[in-house]
Protein backbone atom coordinates (compact mmCIF):
# COMPACT_ATOMS: atom_id res chain seq x y z
CA UNK A 1 0.00 0.00 0.00
CA UNK A 2 2.91 2.36 0.73
CA UNK A 3 6.34 2.12 -0.90
CA UNK A 4 9.11 4.48 0.21
CA UNK A 5 12.51 4.53 -1.46
CA UNK A 6 15.50 6.63 -0.30
CA UNK A 7 13.26 9.46 0.90
CA UNK A 8 15.12 12.57 2.06
CA UNK A 9 13.94 15.91 3.45
CA UNK A 10 16.34 18.72 4.31
CA UNK A 11 15.71 22.16 5.77
CA UNK A 12 18.54 24.66 5.30
CA UNK A 13 21.20 22.03 5.88
CA UNK A 14 19.27 20.11 8.53
CA UNK A 15 18.41 16.56 7.43
CA UNK A 16 15.02 15.68 8.96
CA UNK A 17 14.54 12.43 7.00
CA UNK A 18 17.66 10.65 5.83
CA UNK A 19 17.30 8.10 3.02
CA UNK A 20 14.19 6.35 4.35
CA UNK A 21 13.21 3.08 2.63
CA UNK A 22 10.11 1.25 3.84
CA UNK A 23 7.17 -0.88 2.62
CA UNK A 24 3.80 -0.96 4.42
CA UNK A 25 1.29 -3.62 3.46
CA UNK A 26 -2.43 -3.51 2.79
CA UNK A 27 -4.63 -3.58 5.94
CA UNK A 28 -1.54 -3.31 8.13
CA UNK A 29 -1.45 -1.22 11.31
CA UNK A 30 2.02 0.25 11.21
CA UNK A 31 3.45 2.19 14.15
CA UNK A 32 6.03 4.90 13.56
CA UNK A 33 7.77 5.61 16.85
CA UNK A 34 10.27 8.33 17.52
CA UNK A 35 11.14 11.12 19.93
CA UNK A 36 10.43 14.74 19.10
CA UNK A 37 12.47 15.75 16.07
CA UNK A 38 13.22 12.17 15.02
CA UNK A 39 11.58 12.65 11.62
CA UNK A 40 8.29 10.78 11.91
CA UNK A 41 6.02 13.80 11.46
CA UNK A 42 8.06 15.04 8.50
CA UNK A 43 7.78 11.57 6.96
CA UNK A 44 4.00 11.59 7.30
CA UNK A 45 3.82 15.14 5.93
CA UNK A 46 5.56 13.93 2.78
CA UNK A 47 3.35 10.86 2.43
CA UNK A 48 0.28 13.05 2.86
CA UNK A 49 1.63 15.49 0.19
CA UNK A 50 1.87 18.37 2.68
CA UNK A 51 5.62 18.56 2.04
CA UNK A 52 7.68 17.77 -1.04
CA UNK A 53 10.72 15.55 -0.49
CA UNK A 54 14.20 16.86 -1.22
CA UNK A 55 14.94 13.59 -2.99
CA UNK A 56 13.75 10.01 -3.18
CA UNK A 57 10.33 8.63 -4.07
CA UNK A 58 7.21 7.24 -2.44
CA UNK A 59 3.86 5.92 -3.58
CA UNK A 60 0.59 5.65 -1.64
CA UNK A 61 -2.04 3.30 -3.06
CA UNK A 62 0.07 3.17 -6.21
CA UNK A 63 0.17 6.97 -6.70
CA UNK A 64 3.36 9.01 -6.64
CA UNK A 65 3.39 11.62 -3.86
CA UNK A 66 5.04 14.25 -6.08
CA UNK A 67 3.63 13.51 -9.54
CA UNK A 68 0.07 12.58 -8.42
CA UNK A 69 -0.68 14.47 -5.19
CA UNK A 70 -4.43 14.76 -5.85
CA UNK A 71 -4.74 11.01 -6.29
CA UNK A 72 -2.78 10.45 -3.10
CA UNK A 73 -5.08 12.81 -1.18
CA UNK A 74 -8.12 10.97 -2.49
CA UNK A 75 -6.60 7.78 -1.11
CA UNK A 76 -5.88 8.97 2.43
CA UNK A 77 -7.63 10.13 5.57
CA UNK A 78 -5.94 12.05 8.37
CA UNK A 79 -6.85 12.37 12.03
CA UNK A 80 -5.06 15.45 13.28
CA UNK A 81 -3.56 15.54 16.74
CA UNK A 82 -5.23 18.88 17.44
CA UNK A 83 -9.06 18.96 17.18
CA UNK A 84 -10.20 20.42 13.86
CA UNK A 85 -13.97 19.89 13.92
CA UNK A 86 -16.30 22.89 14.21
CA UNK A 87 -17.67 22.68 17.75
CA UNK A 88 -20.64 24.94 16.97
CA UNK A 89 -21.94 22.42 14.44
CA UNK A 90 -23.40 19.02 15.20
CA UNK A 91 -21.46 15.85 14.53
CA UNK A 92 -23.66 15.15 11.51
CA UNK A 93 -23.19 18.67 10.12
CA UNK A 94 -19.41 18.38 10.39
CA UNK A 95 -19.47 15.16 8.40
CA UNK A 96 -21.91 16.55 5.85
CA UNK A 97 -19.56 19.45 5.05
CA UNK A 98 -16.64 17.06 4.73
CA UNK A 99 -18.63 14.81 2.41
CA UNK A 100 -19.19 17.81 0.11
CA UNK A 101 -15.49 18.71 0.13
CA UNK A 102 -14.58 15.13 -0.83
CA UNK A 103 -17.36 14.83 -3.43
CA UNK A 104 -19.09 11.89 -1.78
CA UNK A 105 -21.97 11.14 -4.23
CA UNK A 106 -25.28 12.64 -3.12
CA UNK A 107 -27.20 9.39 -3.46
CA UNK A 108 -25.03 7.65 -0.84
CA UNK A 109 -24.00 10.64 1.28
CA UNK A 110 -26.46 10.20 4.16
CA UNK A 111 -25.99 6.43 4.23
CA UNK A 112 -22.21 6.82 4.39
CA UNK A 113 -22.38 9.42 7.17
CA UNK A 114 -24.65 7.15 9.19
CA UNK A 115 -22.29 4.21 8.60
CA UNK A 116 -19.21 5.96 9.94
CA UNK A 117 -21.09 7.46 12.88
CA UNK A 118 -22.29 3.99 13.79
CA UNK A 119 -18.76 2.62 13.38
CA UNK A 120 -17.33 5.04 15.95
CA UNK A 121 -20.28 4.83 18.33
CA UNK A 122 -21.65 8.35 17.79
CA UNK A 123 -24.85 7.67 15.87
CA UNK A 124 -27.06 8.47 18.88
CA UNK A 125 -25.22 11.78 19.40
CA UNK A 126 -25.13 12.82 15.75
CA UNK A 127 -27.47 15.80 16.21
CA UNK A 128 -25.68 17.19 19.27
CA UNK A 129 -23.25 20.08 18.93
CA UNK A 130 -19.63 19.00 19.02
CA UNK A 131 -18.94 21.39 21.91
CA UNK A 132 -20.97 19.00 24.10
CA UNK A 133 -18.74 16.04 23.18
CA UNK A 134 -16.00 14.69 25.44
CA UNK A 135 -12.40 14.65 24.22
CA UNK A 136 -12.66 10.99 23.27
CA UNK A 137 -15.90 11.57 21.37
CA UNK A 138 -14.34 14.42 19.40
CA UNK A 139 -11.42 12.21 18.45
CA UNK A 140 -13.80 9.48 17.30
CA UNK A 141 -15.72 12.03 15.23
CA UNK A 142 -12.46 12.96 13.52
CA UNK A 143 -11.87 9.29 12.70
CA UNK A 144 -15.39 9.12 11.22
CA UNK A 145 -14.67 12.20 9.15
CA UNK A 146 -11.43 10.75 7.83
CA UNK A 147 -13.25 7.57 6.79
CA UNK A 148 -16.12 9.23 4.91
CA UNK A 149 -14.60 9.00 1.44
CA UNK A 150 -13.43 5.39 1.96
CA UNK A 151 -9.66 6.02 2.02
CA UNK A 152 -7.19 3.20 1.56
CA UNK A 153 -4.80 4.67 4.14
CA UNK A 154 -5.44 6.46 7.45
CA UNK A 155 -2.83 8.55 9.23
CA UNK A 156 -3.52 8.72 12.97
CA UNK A 157 -1.33 11.36 14.60
CA UNK A 158 -1.24 10.69 18.36
CA UNK A 159 -4.91 9.59 18.34
CA UNK A 160 -5.24 9.18 22.12
CA UNK A 161 -3.04 12.04 23.33
CA UNK A 162 -4.58 13.72 26.38
CA UNK A 163 -7.36 11.18 26.83
CA UNK A 164 -8.03 9.49 30.15
CA UNK A 165 -7.27 5.74 30.37
CA UNK A 166 -10.89 4.68 29.87
CA UNK A 167 -11.30 6.89 26.78
CA UNK A 168 -7.98 5.64 25.45
CA UNK A 169 -9.11 2.02 25.68
CA UNK A 170 -12.37 2.94 23.96
CA UNK A 171 -10.39 4.54 21.13
CA UNK A 172 -8.28 1.39 20.76
CA UNK A 173 -11.45 -0.63 20.36
CA UNK A 174 -12.66 1.57 17.53
CA UNK A 175 -9.28 1.59 15.79
CA UNK A 176 -9.28 -2.22 15.74
CA UNK A 177 -12.88 -2.20 14.51
CA UNK A 178 -12.23 0.17 11.61
CA UNK A 179 -9.31 -1.97 10.41
CA UNK A 180 -11.57 -5.00 10.41
CA UNK A 181 -14.68 -3.40 8.91
CA UNK A 182 -13.24 -0.70 6.63
CA UNK A 183 -10.22 -2.69 5.36
CA UNK A 184 -7.94 0.29 5.77
CA UNK A 185 -4.18 0.55 6.26
CA UNK A 186 -3.25 2.61 9.31
CA UNK A 187 -0.06 4.56 9.96
CA UNK A 188 0.00 5.39 13.66
CA UNK A 189 2.28 7.79 15.50
CA UNK A 190 2.21 7.62 19.28
CA UNK A 191 4.26 8.23 22.39
CA UNK A 192 2.31 5.58 24.30
CA UNK A 193 4.22 2.32 24.16
CA UNK A 194 1.31 0.19 25.36
CA UNK A 195 -0.79 1.62 22.53
CA UNK A 196 1.79 0.66 19.92
CA UNK A 197 2.20 -2.77 21.48
CA UNK A 198 -1.54 -3.45 21.44
CA UNK A 199 -2.52 -2.04 18.04
CA UNK A 200 0.43 -2.38 15.67
CA UNK A 201 1.25 -5.33 13.44
CA UNK A 202 4.73 -3.90 12.91
CA UNK A 203 6.69 -1.01 14.34
CA UNK A 204 9.37 1.16 12.82
CA UNK A 205 11.57 3.05 15.28
CA UNK A 206 12.87 6.22 13.68
CA UNK A 207 15.84 8.15 15.05
CA UNK A 208 17.65 11.05 13.41
CA UNK A 209 15.63 10.54 10.23
CA UNK A 210 16.44 6.85 9.83
CA UNK A 211 14.64 3.62 10.64
CA UNK A 212 16.83 1.96 13.29
CA UNK A 213 14.55 -1.04 13.95
CA UNK A 214 11.66 -2.65 12.09
CA UNK A 215 9.73 -5.70 13.33
CA UNK A 216 6.67 -6.91 15.20
CA UNK A 217 6.25 -5.68 18.80
CA UNK A 218 6.86 -9.21 20.10
CA UNK A 219 10.08 -9.66 18.14
CA UNK A 220 11.39 -6.24 19.13
CA UNK A 221 10.88 -7.05 22.81
CA UNK A 222 12.34 -10.52 22.41
CA UNK A 223 15.48 -9.01 20.87
CA UNK A 224 16.45 -7.59 24.27
CA UNK A 225 16.49 -11.02 25.88
CA UNK A 226 15.75 -11.79 29.52
CA UNK A 227 14.43 -9.38 32.16
CA UNK A 228 15.29 -5.72 32.60
CA UNK A 229 16.75 -4.28 35.80
CA UNK A 230 16.98 -0.49 36.30
CA UNK A 231 19.25 0.78 39.05
CA UNK A 232 19.40 4.45 39.97
CA UNK A 233 23.01 5.09 40.92
CA UNK A 234 25.71 7.74 40.80
CA UNK A 235 28.44 5.09 40.77
CA UNK A 236 30.25 5.59 37.45
CA UNK A 237 31.79 2.15 37.76
CA UNK A 238 28.46 0.39 38.27
CA UNK A 239 28.28 -0.83 34.68
CA UNK A 240 31.75 -2.33 34.84
CA UNK A 241 30.93 -4.01 38.16
CA UNK A 242 27.66 -5.45 36.81
CA UNK A 243 29.32 -6.90 33.70
CA UNK A 244 31.44 -9.18 35.91
CA UNK A 245 28.36 -11.27 36.74
CA UNK A 246 27.72 -14.07 34.27
CA UNK A 247 23.93 -13.54 34.44
CA UNK A 248 24.25 -9.98 33.09
CA UNK A 249 23.82 -10.01 29.30
CA UNK A 250 23.98 -6.25 28.65
CA UNK A 251 24.66 -3.17 30.76
CA UNK A 252 24.34 0.50 29.81
CA UNK A 253 23.37 3.88 31.26
CA UNK A 254 20.20 5.69 30.09
CA UNK A 255 18.45 8.68 31.68
CA UNK A 256 20.43 8.33 34.89
CA UNK A 257 19.71 4.62 35.29
CA UNK A 258 21.97 1.62 34.89
CA UNK A 259 19.87 -0.60 32.63
CA UNK A 260 20.72 -4.30 32.70
CA UNK A 261 19.48 -7.28 30.71
CA UNK A 262 19.63 -10.35 32.94
CA UNK A 263 18.51 -13.96 32.84
CA UNK A 264 16.48 -13.98 36.08
CA UNK A 265 15.84 -10.62 37.70
CA UNK A 266 14.40 -12.00 40.96
CA UNK A 267 17.61 -13.86 41.69
CA UNK A 268 20.01 -11.42 40.06
CA UNK A 269 18.90 -8.17 41.70
CA UNK A 270 19.88 -9.04 45.31
CA UNK A 271 23.38 -10.01 44.18
CA UNK A 272 23.79 -6.75 42.27
CA UNK A 273 22.62 -4.60 45.16
CA UNK A 274 25.30 -6.11 47.39
CA UNK A 275 28.05 -4.56 45.26
CA UNK A 276 26.37 -1.48 43.67
CA UNK A 277 25.38 1.53 45.74
CA UNK A 278 21.83 2.21 44.58
CA UNK A 279 19.28 4.94 45.28
CA UNK A 280 16.51 2.75 43.88
CA UNK A 281 16.06 -0.39 41.82
CA UNK A 282 13.28 -2.07 39.89
CA UNK A 283 12.89 -4.90 37.42
CA UNK A 284 10.44 -5.90 34.70
CA UNK A 285 10.03 -7.95 31.57
CA UNK A 286 11.12 -6.13 28.39
CA UNK A 287 8.75 -3.48 27.01
CA UNK A 288 8.74 -1.44 23.83
CA UNK A 289 10.02 1.47 25.86
CA UNK A 290 13.05 -0.64 26.80
CA UNK A 291 13.57 -1.34 23.12
CA UNK A 292 13.36 2.38 22.39
CA UNK A 293 15.89 3.21 25.10
CA UNK A 294 18.26 0.56 23.80
CA UNK A 295 18.03 1.84 20.24
CA UNK A 296 18.10 5.61 20.84
CA UNK A 297 19.71 6.00 24.26
CA UNK A 298 16.76 7.91 25.71
CA UNK A 299 13.24 7.48 26.98
CA UNK A 300 10.41 8.39 24.64
CA UNK A 301 8.43 11.27 26.10
CA UNK A 302 4.66 11.14 26.39
CA UNK A 303 4.15 14.46 24.70
CA UNK A 304 2.88 15.51 21.30
CA UNK A 305 5.06 16.74 18.47
CA UNK A 306 2.33 19.15 17.40
CA UNK A 307 -0.48 18.65 14.93
CA UNK A 308 0.02 18.17 11.23
CA UNK A 309 -0.97 21.67 10.18
CA UNK A 310 0.75 23.36 13.10
CA UNK A 311 4.04 21.71 12.14
CA UNK A 312 3.47 22.43 8.50
CA UNK A 313 2.81 26.12 9.18
CA UNK A 314 6.35 26.79 10.40
CA UNK A 315 7.73 25.68 7.03
CA UNK A 316 5.11 27.55 5.02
Amino acid sequence: MINIRSLVKRYNGLTAVDGLTLDIGENEVFGLLGANGAGKTTTIHMLATLLKPTSGTATVNGFDIVAQPSKVRESIGIVFQAPSSDDMLTGYENLHIHSLLYSVPGNIRKKRIDEVLELVGLFDRRHDRVKTYSGGMRRRLEIARGLLHKPKVMFLDEPTLGLDPASRETMWKYVRRLVKEEKVTIILTTHYMEEADLLCDRIGVIDKGRIVALDTPANLKASLGGDIIRIKTHDKNAGEIARKFDFVQKAEFADGFLVLSVKDARRSLPALLQVIEAESAEFSSPTLNDVFIRLTGRNIKEEAEGGFMERFAKYD
